[in-house]
């Protein structure tokens, strides 16, 4: 009989693991594929039994091609939530730290709170949120948004309370849809943004919250929502909201999350 020899480099390795597998499992979960994720960890078993212990070789033959096919189907299959996984992690915030210590060294008179580019967004959102004019506003940080640019008008002008102001204004050709702003000026209007269809999303926030909510799972960008509705003001950073926000906290906010921007 062969000695059992099970050493620490094992431990390490069922529970890495047992770790990717949690990982994916929450992954399927969220993104409603839990079902297909059972499935296809009932087909591992079922060929890692027929392959190694049954050691069927006209089957396990088949199922191996299949196996090696079927990670190309599913990298096409799950491309957006792979996508979203290696976001996540890139995202994560010690990650996010080295990054800044490595980008932002040179830079660090710009963590000052930047009042010329905070200030005519915060007075532009609160002006029409008295006038119940709806507006989606996203400010681009680290990850690039040429291709939601590309979906709009190009404006290229600088930050400007009645620019903004103007362009929501329900008469102007430009008020559907999303301004981009990037590197202190605004850089386009009239944008389309990938919508959520997180279950999480509270029923009474309508379709400008949803697309909020997608652009900033899908980038680090922060998107300023004005209620046409009710005239609230809300902001989605990194997949969460906040809400009912009044002029001192979106002003706080934008401080905050546009630090070094």
């Amino acid at each position: 009989m062969l000695p059992f020899d099970f050493g620490i480099k094992d431990v390490i390795d069922v529970f890495l693991v047992a770790l990717m597998l949690y990982y994916i499992y929450r992954l399927m979960k969220e993104s409603r594929s839990l079902n297909v994720f059972i499935g296809i960890m009932v087909f591992v078993v079922i060929w890692l039994f027929v392959s190694q212990i049954l050691e069927m070789r006209l089957l396990g033959s088949i199922m191996d091609k299949l196996v090696s096919v079927g990670v190309i189907a599913l990298i096409v299959l799950f491309q957006e939530e792979i996508r979203k996984f290696l976001y996540t992690l890139g995202a994560h915030e010690r990650f996010k730290s080295i990054y800044k210590y490595f980008s932002s060294s040179h830079s660090k008179k710009e963590k000052v709170e930047d009042k010329e580019t905070i200030m005519p967004i915060v007075m532009a959102c609160m002006n029409m949120s008295k006038a119940k004019v709806g507006a989606l506003i996203v400010i681009e940080r680290s990850t690039p948004l040429d291709d939601i640019i590309d979906t709009g008008d190009r404006i290229n002008a600088n930050i400007n309370q009645r620019l903004i102001e103007n362009i929501f204004f329900k008469n102007s050709p430009l008020h559907d849809g999303a301004m981009i702003i990037s590197k202190k000026r605004i850089l386009a209007a009239a944008c389309i943004l990938p919508v959520s269809h997180d279950l999480n999303i509270p029923k009474e926030l309508g379709l400008r919250h949803r697309a909020a909510m997608g652009i900033s799972q899908d980038s680090d960008a922060i998107a300023i929502v004005v209620s046409e509705e009710t005239g609230r003001i809300s902001v989605a950073v990194t997949g969460e909201f906040r809400l009912r926000l009044s002029a001192e906290e979106l002003e706080a906010v934008l401080a905050k999350e546009m630090e070094g921007v």
